[in-house]
């Protein structure tokens, strides 16, 4: 897949009141290695006040939290699905999203676009954030940075 620019979005607007609203994230990708974006992102998401529930193939808990193999092992409600995987896989995570139901925003990191995935998560009642941070744009909100 080639680099998109995303045609599907959520305005500033939108994006502080998802931040506001939302109290549980799903971080798909979230490496149990500090040094990634992912842990760094998923950590402070996390001291900032938001329930984290951490998706990811190996390990048994990061940052404290039990780790998932996939979004419909999570039994416990979900707002938010923030992505830290390849475009290419965006689709497979919204459509687990679709099916696990009740999840009000996916939101892809930034470099993450695939517009497919975000104009059928948006067509399912999603609010659909791309190519942004959620630690820069919570930190924005706060005004620390």
């Amino acid at each position: 897949m080639e680099c998109e620019f995303p045609s599907v979005n959520s305005n500033s607007n939108e994006i502080e009141m998802i931040l506001k609203e939302t109290k549980t994230i799903a971080i798909v990708g979230l490496s149990p290695n500090p040094q990634k974006d992912s842990h760094r992102v998923g950590k402070y998401l996390q001291m900032s006040g938001y329930k984290i529930i951490p998706i990811y193939p190996k390990e048994d808990y990061i940052l404290g939290e039990r780790v998932y193999r996939s979004l419909a092992d999570i039994k416990e409600p979900v707002d938010m699905i923030n992505i830290f995987r390849k475009p290419e896989i965006v689709n497979q995570i919204v459509d687990e999203a679709i099916t696990k139901g009740n999840i009000k925003v996916i939101w892809t990191q930034l470099g993450i676009v695939n517009n497919e995935a975000s104009a059928k998560a948006k067509e399912a009642g999603m609010k659909v954030v791309q190519n942004h941070c959620t630690k820069i744009e919570h930190q924005i909100l706060k005004g620390s940075l």
